[in-house]
């Protein structure tokens, strides 16, 4: 496109009043800002933690989105139906699925092989909306730690782990909210 193309229509810059000009009504709009966290810090409100001495207050710990885990049905089987929705959705590609025959009629498939590279995990939660049986889920545990990648994949084991370690702090999700539990 020619500058002087018809089709343009050149919109005149603003022009800028006093105040406009004047840096300072943004300058005591900053100020302000400081100054209530200058307050918070002084008046005994505390900004920062000192982790891992002191554990963090979450808000809202059961919206937190933390750990994977693989949630278990009533007679203690994996809940997954190795249906590949979860790695489709993953916009970080970190979860491996190996599906197999499964060995109970009342499904066709489950995961022979299940794992979550936690490292590679940007934790959005779209593996745990795009479940249709509620599997997977994302729980309230932040202090994850590892001394190598290899122990930050986590495999079906450990996953199926981590939900006897919050089943009871954390019910799944479809119980929590009144849906049935397969």
């Amino acid at each position: 496109m020619k500058p002087d193309d018809s089709s343009i229509t050149w919109i005149p810059e603003p022009q800028l009043g006093m105040t406009g000009k004047m840096f300072l009504p943004l300058f005591v709009q900053g100020l302000t800002t400081t100054f209530k966290h200058l307050k918070k810090s002084l008046g005994g409100g505390t900004v920062t933690t000192s982790y891992p001495d002191q554990e963090p207050a979450i808000a809202a710990p059961l919206i937190y989105r933390g750990v994977h885990r693989l949630n278990k049905d009533h007679e203690g089987r994996v809940k997954c139906v190795a249906c590949f929705l979860c790695a489709t959705a993953c916009p970080a590609h970190c979860i491996d699925i190996i599906a197999a025959e499964s060995p109970w009629p009342d499904r066709e498939k489950y995961p022979e092989s299940f794992a979550i590279d936690e490292l590679r995990c940007i934790y959005c939660g779209m593996c745990e909306e795009a479940c249709p049986v509620d599997a997977v889920e994302l729980t309230s545990l932040y202090n994850l730690t590892g001394r190598s990648r290899e122990e930050m994949i986590f495999d079906k084991e450990k996953l199926l782990s981590v939900f006897d370690a919050t089943k009871d702090k954390e019910p799944m999700k479809s119980e929590a909210f009144g849906g049935t539990v397969t």
